[in-house]
């Protein structure tokens, strides 16, 4: 081998190599960032700083002629830590939105390190095993038949419009033997409609829009007290559309709503769904969980009989974002996105049996996500996961036990999963009630003491913890509701 010239020479510290000094020099960046992020982490929920503040943060020069030297480089990152939310904090329980495992953190150390691309097998082949191997595994617990196969995705949003792509084009090829990514949509598809809860995720009308079907096709279906699809109004909006001669592309279950976390009933949908010739996917993003629960798991009966299965890590499997599965009952499904190209996956390969997950996937290059998956599963254990996931829910019926005890309180439905939503009640009847709740919740975010959720429900505003860190303590949870107490008081004095 040729030796290097100077000016390589100059710039081989700046690459993760197999050289003795790009070994060193990586090994000090990962060690003294860790140590880094370690001090810098805020002790609140958020350092309560507004969106001008945190401008002016960032005044200097992007990209100056000289590099910064270390030490300001160090400094600048720690601005960013200390003003981030910290998800790992008790009083941060607004989203699905997990503290990480530390050895999920430790797997994107090697993601990023390897810096494999997932879109062919030369560029990825261990990694392309696991990912295939992981799978697998996660149809089996879903229950989905041996012919199963699934890819890994940004989150819900992506798996939701994978089970919504393939669901019309599947309906194209069965009635019109039409071949949507040849010729694109044809008039029938004007026909198509969607049919989903009134509380299913927002995914399905944007799924809807960017497929060229428009958000009117998105059927919403009433639900019962519980936010469960009412499957009694769905057999009536299944038999207007057969009388108005328009088609049911597809029935969505969710398993989990962001809100309340309900499911739907997964094994009658999955009948009438199939008595209706319409794709059954299922958005268990958030319910998910379940599948690994000791008490839950029957709560999500059925799902085995789904056509496509959305599942997202980064909620109650504590992955760092983005880290999801699209998983598909039938793998020759995935034909419906297939292309190919020379330079990644040329059919000769695919005749001698080389995978390649481009053709599974809406994405071309993609991380090796499924790294960071199988090595927490495998670190954790299946009863420890297990505990992990059962005790969010436990904390949120504890939660909800205590907001009864409260006269100053008013629960909206007791937790089906892990989310609790209530309102504070003023004292005095003639203030708004939700102005004093929007600005408990503005006042516990601007002044960093704690990050909870918000949302409607009934047409009144609302409060809602999500509760994701199960090393939060009853006592925790009890020390926020005394603070949303004694800020509710506060906003009513203010509000006189």
């Amino acid at each position: 081998m040729p030796p290097k010239s100077q000016e390589a020479l100059l710039f081989e510290s700046e690459f993760f190599s197999s050289s003795a000094k790009s070994r060193r020099n990586y090994e000090r960046i990962i060690s003294r960032t860790a140590r880094l992020v370690a001090a810098s982490l805020p002790h609140s929920p958020y350092s309560g700083l507004p969106p001008a503040k945190l401008a002016a943060r960032f005044d200097e020069k992007i990209l100056r002629k000289e590099p910064l030297p270390p030490a300001r480089l160090a400094a600048n990152l720690r601005k960013v830590i200390a003003d981030s939310i910290n998800v790992s904090h008790p009083r941060t329980a607004a989203h699905l939105h997990c503290p990480p495992l530390l050895t999920a953190l430790a797997a994107e150390v090697v993601i990023t390190a390897l810096n494999q691309s997932m879109d062919s097998f030369d560029q990825a082949p261990i990694a392309t095993i696991l990912e295939q191997r992981l799978m697998q595994f996660l149809c089996r617990n879903v229950g989905l038949p041996s012919a199963g196969s699934g890819t890994m995705t940004a989150g819900g949003s992506q798996s939701n419009y994978m089970g919504l792509l393939l669901a019309r084009d599947s309906l194209l090829r069965r009635r019109w033997n039409w071949n949507t990514q040849k010729s694109g949509l044809p008039t029938q598809a004007r026909k198509f409609r969607v049919l989903c809860s009134a509380v299913s995720h927002f995914t399905v009308e944007k799924s809807a829009a960017q497929l060229g079907l428009g958000t009117d096709s998105v059927m919403r279906i009433p639900v019962d007290s519980q936010f469960q699809m009412d499957l009694d109004a769905l057999r009536r909006a299944l038999q207007w559309l057969k009388k108005e001669d328009l088609f049911p592309m597809a029935i969505v279950g969710t398993a989990g709503t962001t809100d309340f976390g309900s499911i739907d009933p997964l094994e009658e949908l999955a009948d009438i769904a199939h008595d209706n010739d319409a794709w059954f996917h299922v958005d268990a993003a958030y319910g998910g969980a379940l599948l690994f629960s000791s008490r839950h798991r029957n709560r999500l009966a059925g799902i085995d009989q789904a056509d496509s299965v959305t599942v997202d890590f980064h909620k109650l499997f504590w992955q760092p974002i983005s880290c999801g599965a699209f998983l598909l009952r039938f793998a020759r499904d995935f034909d419906y996105i297939k292309m190919h190209a020379d330079y990644l996956n040329p059919e000769t390969l695919e005749e001698e049996g080389v995978p390649n997950l481009v053709t599974t996937s809406l994405l071309t290059s993609r991380r090796f996500d499924a790294l960071k998956l199988w090595l927490s599963l495998q670190s954790l254990g299946r009863k420890k996961l297990a505990a992990m996931i059962d005790r969010t829910i436990a904390l949120a019926q504890h939660t909800a036990r205590a907001i009864k005890k409260e006269a100053r309180f008013e629960l909206m439905s007791d937790p089906q999963f892990s989310t609790v939503v209530f309102r504070y009640l003023p004292l005095n009847l003639h203030l708004n009630a939700d102005r004093i709740n929007f600005e408990i919740r503005k006042r516990l975010f601007e002044t960093g003491q704690a990050v909870i959720g918000h949302t409607r429900v009934h047409g009144y505003q609302c409060l809602k913890f999500t509760c994701m860190n199960p090393v939060t303590s009853e006592a925790q949870m009890k020390e926020l509701l005394a603070m949303i107490v004694d800020h509710g008081a506060k906003c009513e004095k203010k509000a006189k």
